[in-house]
């Protein structure tokens, strides 16, 4: 599984899913899967999305009624929140929740099963057709390619390049 600068997978709970095995020996997890997964929490923590739970003691004095907002934030922060609403609307709002949970605010599947009220190990097989709607989005399985991922051209349909001026 490919590395994400900063990033510390093995606080994250797909970590532990992706090494557990099915009777046949399988991963629980495919490797597209866990990377879905890991992308979106990256652009989570980048976008700076998760809500801070202590006081700010950096916070440079402000204005009379100012408040930090979307114009503080870097270009960066910008784009990985545009990321993480794309791939939020690609999974749709039945599968958006556990994925929000479970990859980006590190839940494990029976705190989320808890909360939800769900029965025990349906945590787990929702995250998994999350995930897979998720690696589909990213252009990460070998089925439907997200547009960003398809190659582009400068070129008419009758295009074609000479190879040595042939």
């Amino acid at each position: 599984m490919a590395a994400f600068a900063g990033h510390n997978s093995n606080e994250s709970p797909l970590a532990r899913l992706a090494q557990r095995r099915g009777k046949g020996g399988e991963p629980f997890l495919a490797e597209a899967e866990t990377l879905a997964g890991e992308r979106l929490r990256v652009d989570f923590t980048r976008g700076q999305l998760m809500p801070g739970i202590t006081q700010r003691w950096d916070a440079q004095p402000r204005e009379k009624g100012s408040r930090r907002g979307a114009g503080d934030l870097s270009d960066s922060a910008i784009d990985a929140r545009q990321r993480v609403d794309a791939a939020i609307k690609a999974v749709g709002p039945e599968l958006a929740g556990v994925l929000l949970d479970i990859c980006c605010f590190l839940k494990g599947l029976e705190t989320v099963e808890r909360e939800r009220q769900w029965p025990a190990r349906s945590a787990k097989l929702l995250l998994k057709a999350g995930l897979g709607v998720l690696a589909r989005h990213y252009g990460l399985t070998g089925a439907a390619r997200s547009p960003s991922s398809r190659i582009r051209r400068w070129g008419t349909e009758d295009y074609r390049p000479s190879i040595n001026g042939r």
